[in-house]
């Protein structure tokens, strides 16, 4: 059974970093795309970043570019989401996401937003950025 667990998030003043986690159990992740999600109270949930686990290519929402990261660590089967600068606009609840599919074949910034490339999701962590 394929679990995404994430940890990481918590309360972070405007200007902050912190570094969200999800370690991936039940499966590697070759050939995949993973991503992140946040979703605000009373807002729809809306694409943050992603990168195809086997590849390079990433891609970012404009309000992030520049200021998040997402990478993973293949011995640790882990992707990681780092988030620097953060603004009170940035407070969410954030979830990972994996989907078998490689982004890079069909462009990432094109594909990667889209629910439905996702077929495993973790949890869920709440980051609040303070004013």
């Amino acid at each position: 059974q394929v679990q995404l667990v994430q940890s990481g998030g918590g309360l972070v003043q405007t200007g902050g970093s912190l570094r969200l986690s999800c370690a991936a159990s039940g499966r590697t992740f070759s050939g995949y795309t993973v991503g992140w999600f946040r979703q605000a109270p009373g807002k729809e949930r809306e694409f943050v970043a992603a990168r195809t686990w086997s590849g390079g290519s990433t891609t970012y929402a404009d309000s992030v570019k520049g200021r998040f990261t997402i990478s993973r660590d293949t011995a640790e089967n882990t992707v990681y989401l780092q988030l620097n600068s953060l603004k009170p606009e940035d407070t969410s609840v954030y979830y990972c996401a994996a989907g078998p599919v490689d982004c890079s074949a069909f462009g990432c910034h094109g594909v990667a937003p889209r629910f439905g490339m996702y077929n495993y999701w973790g949890q869920g962590t709440q980051v609040t950025v303070s004013s």
